[in-house]
């Protein structure tokens, strides 16, 4: 029995699939919507981020199911880029407490960046070290977190006593290393 036999046996018509939203086409990779995307993306990429930002958000509404998420997340990043680019510090302790902030919300690439910049213009801030420090146990670099937090307590012996206390070395408990560097031995 054929198709159109079984659909006229059972009484129901055979309904042909759904065209494609004007502007797009589904899973194909081309129209008009995707041909913005790729437009978009490359504004992104170049560091246009005001564009990219407009691009995406024009796009948006009428973007297909495939790249709609995507639109969301580059308009974010477009506008945390923006953002990046105007933050002025009038010390070394206000960008530092940014970087904090960043690393407290779970942006750590952009943290380090921060810690490194901080770094960059004062190389002897103990704090930063330590900042770093903390990032690096965080994300399981345990022999830069080692690094970083031997440099905070040779500039400021009282970062010892501050990582025996911090939840965030927690990670480094078991590493002997850490242990040595936070109770070593007294000759």
């Amino acid at each position: 029995m054929t198709q159109e036999a079984r659909s006229a046996a059972t009484g129901r018509k055979k309904t042909p699939p759904a065209p494609p939203k004007s502007g797009a086409q589904s899973n194909s990779g081309t129209g008009p919507a995707f041909n913005q995307y790729q437009a978009a993306v490359q504004l992104l990429q170049q560091g246009k981020y005001e564009k990219a930002a407009a691009a995406f958000e024009k796009l948006l509404p009428n973007a297909p199911m495939e790249i709609m998420e995507r639109c969301r997340v580059y308009i974010v990043t477009c506008h945390r880029q923006m953002e990046k680019h105007n933050l002025n510090f009038a010390t070394p302790e206000e960008h530092y407490d940014y970087a904090i902030s960043q690393l407290n919300t779970g942006y750590y690439d952009d943290a380090r960046e921060q810690f490194l910049t901080i770094l960059d213009s004062h190389p002897d801030i103990d704090y930063a070290f330590y900042g770093l420090a903390v990032l690096d146990s965080i994300t399981g670099r345990a022999q830069d977190c080692l690094n970083n937090l031997a440099r905070a307590i040779e500039l400021n012996p009282r970062n010892r006593l501050q990582a025996r206390a911090d939840n965030d070395f927690q990670s480094m408990v078991d590493d002997p290393r850490f242990t040595e560097l936070l109770y070593p031995e007294i000759p």
